[in-house]
């Protein structure tokens, strides 16, 4: 190989996010609502039907399909199939920053209008009920966060004694911040929460 092959090469590269080819990729909807005099932001309480977090809150979302056009196309579309609602009742739809999480997943997150909230319908295969909270709660109160450490375990035949102190070489250990809201009796954490709490710091 030539120096011109790999010039060639590296000037037809784009860069994404190394390794990221082989994360499941999701996409989200966070929805806001009209309801009475103020806005809420709406949230699912998953089927306990469903292997996956039976009962945990979260925002309607899943993973993003080869037919999807993008990451927003797949949030609306999985918006639909768990609301039961129309396209066309979902307005307004923007992106807010993606998450990489340590556990091999790219999360999508958008915001957008569920314009007739009356319409809503929840799959109930998915959805066991949905409820919405109104938005100064989470301007008003900030959530708990609480610290979670990861332990650093090599395998047993890890090569050891191919990295500088072996046995007693440094590991940097991993921390993660997971993000608790409570109101009234629900319990909204884990990645709904940090979406909601980044959310809340970018329209305040």
């Amino acid at each position: 190989m030539d120096l011109e092959s790999i010039n060639n090469t590296l000037k037809k590269h784009t860069p994404i996010i190394l390794g990221s080819e082989k994360f499941s990729k999701y996409a989200v909807l966070l929805p806001l609502i009209q309801k009475e005099d103020e806005i809420h932001v709406l949230f699912e309480v998953r089927s306990m039907e469903l292997r996956r977090q039976p009962g945990e809150i979260c925002f309607p979302g899943g993973r993003i399909d080869s037919n999807d056009l993008d990451e927003k196309e797949a949030a609306i579309r999985e918006t639909l199939e768990e609301l039961g609602i129309k396209k066309e009742n979902i307005t307004r739809v923007y992106p807010l920053d993606y998450m990489v999480s340590q556990f091999g997943m790219i999360i999508y997150p958008f915001a957008g209008f569920i314009d007739c909230p009356e319409s809503i319908q929840p799959n109930p295969a998915e959805v066991g009920e949905v409820f919405s909270v109104p938005i100064s709660f989470f301007l008003n109160n900030n959530p708990e966060i609480y610290n979670i450490n990861f332990k650093v375990e090599p395998e047993k035949n890890f090569p050891l004694e191919l990295i500088p102190g072996g046995e007693n070489y440094k590991w940097r250990t991993r921390g993660l911040d997971e993000y608790f809201y409570i109101y009234e009796e629900k319990v909204i954490w884990g990645l709904t929460a940090k979406i909601l709490f980044h959310f809340i710091e970018l329209i305040s």
